[in-house]
């Protein structure tokens, strides 16, 4: 098996977006009250606006931390680990509420489609008192492979 070169891409937005819009699993950073990172993998997609979206419930860490300190990051993960995969930094929101519902629909939406049944899955988000996490996006790294350097495979 021939050795795979790192790889680093840098892309606009709209080619961000597309890199991120199929990959839904993930690792959100926020920031727990001594300012040390706290780390949640998270099942993720993009909204209409392009910002990162994360289902959650209010009591969880990243929810509390989202309160606190609007700051936050994501790594976005490809299928496989080891393939390509991107970290951007933004603002992180929490949606909660009546609002929440609508935007929760959405979330679903990005990630797995049509529900069969909308009206019992508004109740379930109700019932739960489930809160969604947005991530404007406002900087991001390349489109990032890991692998060996390429003065490694020149030979």
């Amino acid at each position: 098996m021939a050795p795979t070169p790192a790889r680093d891409v840098a892309v606009g937005r709209d080619e961000l977006l597309e890199f991120i819009r199929p990959r839904h699993h993930g690792i959100l950073v926020t920031t727990r009250r001594d300012g040390r990172p706290q780390l949640s993998p998270v099942t993720m997609g993009v909204d209409h606006e392009g910002a990162v979206v994360v289902s959650s419930y209010p009591e969880r860490a990243k929810s509390r931390n989202a309160r606190r300190d609007p700051r936050a990051s994501v790594c976005v993960l490809s299928e496989r680990f080891g393939d390509e995969w991107v970290q951007v930094d933004g603002t992180i929101s929490v949606v909660e509420g009546p609002e929440a519902i609508d935007a929760l629909v959405e979330y679903f939406r990005s990630i797995s489609g049509e529900h069969p049944d909308w009206e019992e899955y508004r109740a379930a988000m109700r019932r739960q008192g489930k809160v969604l996490l947005r991530v404007v996006i406002e900087r991001w790294g390349p489109i990032s492979r890991g692998g060996f350097p390429a003065r490694l495979l020149e030979s």
